[in-house]
């Protein structure tokens, strides 16, 4: 008689399914795809940033500066509202240092050049220079990545990746002493006698190195940056930054269209680009899990 050791077990699994089935798509009344789709996606995670704000004292120095570095400290106040989402502000005092560039350019001009000459002398170059003493932005941020880093794989850290978009602002400061700057009246000829004739003729002004410069003041524009928070605590990371201050601008000071006006069409749409580090502190201190 043949024997038939493996029917027995089929049929008692097979005879089973209808109720593991039911066990599954009944679990207290509720479907259990259903009760999977409405839990967190990772369990007792930290919510390093989802409710909590963000003050962040911090260093950051431009990096593409023709004629002068601005190298400023500030502090940076955000709000973050959601993991992804977050509004907030940062504004920076500054001071200036001349650049290479700057340095080779005042040893090549001739203090002595005579009046009217195309190429300003080493004072009327450096006077007609702008800083940019105060500047900062308000904006919202995006963060779509998070995760940890691991480090020689004996530690880990979280952090995050941030963009950043909203309005730039900054305060242009210009000095140029009025004997340097001596032209009340740029761009308008100038009327002399004839020593000849004794008859009044015009003489333009092609000489924009006395005229003064249209450097200074408020400036707005667009703000663009990104960043990465390195967690060292729950309540503390660093923050590395990169940011760009989109503005209207003339840094020389001087006659860049050659018109022989030092005017407003001298300006034009510039990158000011920083590169920054800070320390960011997140309140409250303890932050929150998911379920």
């Amino acid at each position: 008689m043949k024997s038939y050791p493996l029917v027995l077990p089929a049929f008692i699994l097979l005879t089973s399914v209808p109720a593991l089935a039911q066990e599954v798509d009944d679990d207290g009344g509720r479907n259990v795809a259903t009760s999977l789709a409405e839990q967190p996606a990772v369990r007792h995670r930290l919510l390093l940033v989802r409710g909590r704000f963000e003050l962040t004292p911090a260093f950051e120095a431009n990096v593409n500066a023709d004629y002068k570095y601005t190298l400023s400290g500030g502090l940076r106040a955000e709000y973050h509202l959601s993991d992804m989402l977050s509004f907030g502000a940062v504004g920076f005092y500054g001071v200036s240092v001349n650049t290479g560039l700057t340095g080779r350019i005042l040893d090549s001009l001739d203090p002595n050049s005579p009046a009217g000459d195309p190429d300003p002398t080493p004072t009327e170059y450096e006077q007609h220079l702008n800083d940019i003493p105060i500047h900062g932005a308000a904006y919202v941020s995006i963060t779509p990545w998070y995760g940890k880093l691991a480090a020689f794989g004996a530690s880990f850290v979280n952090f995050d990746f941030y963009f950043s978009g909203g309005l730039a602002f900054a305060q242009l400061a210009s000095e140029c002493d009025p004997t340097v700057c001596s032209d009340d009246r740029p761009g308008i000829p100038s009327v002399i006698e004839d020593p000849d004739t004794g008859e009044n003729i015009e003489v333009p002004d092609n000489n924009a190195n006395d005229d003064p410069p249209v450097n200074n003041g408020n400036k707005f524009g667009l703000f663009l940056g990104g960043g990465i928070h390195v967690f060292l605590s729950n309540s503390i990371a660093l923050d590395f930054t990169v940011r760009n201050y989109l503005f209207r601008n003339n840094p020389s000071g001087l006659d860049t269209n050659f018109d022989y006006l030092v005017g407003g069409g001298d300006n034009r749409l510039l990158n000011h680009l920083f590169l920054g580090v800070g320390a960011s502190v997140f309140f409250p201190m303890r932050p929150d899990r998911t379920p």
